[in-house]
């Protein structure tokens, strides 16, 4: 009884937080009329040419194009992401160095300022250095350890694990690189997947510093061609069509956050209590 009493409240909430999810699917197959005429989520009609039409976009490229430019971004990202965040933690957790405790209060810092004060500055120094209009900038970033985030996650794992087998591993021979390498690596390994789909989740989500960055519509991510697709198909357009674009979109994170699951939960609990 007790855990019945727990478990409607909680399926309840859970319907709520899915209903959005399942509407976006079913209104996938809607018309413009349907869609505003209820807030149920079961089509008439199913008709799969819609996403046939959503793949095509409104460019001369389909979707799979942007596909490609949206992982072109986000694996180098995640890939610099993970091992500059590895570094700095590995360095401020295990080091000690004069005015360590400075430099990680500025650097914590950064946690707190907002990305988009430091957007205009960004814009105007990859343009001196005439990188603008290709990925450079939304990749190089994450090669200096850009979120704070990650470091501080990384930092609280390392602090939970003991110091002697450092020790230990010295008395063997190996030198910090080798320790951080075949010792405290295999100890995080469930934060740097909460890393890597933190990096990936927010890459796809990322609109405004790509549309700042990037001019070409060749060279657009799929963030960027789900705007321009409502924003050229005028007052008639189909909304069913985009839709299903913002559906084949959401493929990859769900696919990324299902397999990684059980690892990313287990990095943000752990890494909230560790330390």
């Amino acid at each position: 009884m007790k855990k019945s009493i727990i478990y409607i409240p909680l399926t309840l909430c859970g319907i709520i937080m899915l209903y959005p999810l399942l509407w976006l699917v079913g209104a996938s197959f809607k018309s413009n009329e349907e869609i505003f005429s209820t807030i149920w989520f079961l089509p008439q009609h199913l008709d799969f040419s819609i996403y046939k039409r959503a793949w095509q976009t409104v460019t001369d490229y389909t979707m799979g194009h942007y596909f490609l430019n949206t992982f072109a971004i986000i694996l180098p990202k995640t890939v610099f992401a993970v091992v500059s965040s590895v570094l700095t933690a590995y360095g401020f957790a295990r080091f000690d160095f004069p005015l360590k405790r400075l430099f990680y209060a500025l650097f914590m810092g950064t946690m707190f300022m907002p990305a988009i004060v430091t957007i205009m500055p960004m814009y105007l120094m990859w343009s001196n250095l005439g990188v603008l209009d290709t990925y450079i900038p939304l990749t190089i970033p994450a090669l200096f350890a850009a979120e704070g985030t990650f470091v501080f996650m990384m930092i609280q794992f390392f602090k939970g694990v003991p110091k002697e087998f450092d020790e230990a591993a010295r008395i063997d021979g190996c030198n910090s690189i080798q320790i951080l390498v075949h010792i405290l690596i295999p100890c995080i390994r469930p934060v740097i997947v909460s890393v890597c789909v933190f990096t990936f989740l927010w890459t796809m989500n990322d609109f405004l510093t790509p549309l700042i960055m990037i001019s070409s519509v060749e060279k657009y991510p799929l963030s960027l061609i789900l705007r321009l697709s409502a924003d050229s198909t005028g007052n008639g357009y189909e909304q069913c069509k985009i839709l299903a674009m913002s559906v084949i979109g959401l493929i990859p994170s769900i696919a990324v956050f299902g397999l990684a699951q059980k690892k990313f939960l287990s990095g943000i609990t752990a890494g909230g209590l560790s330390g």
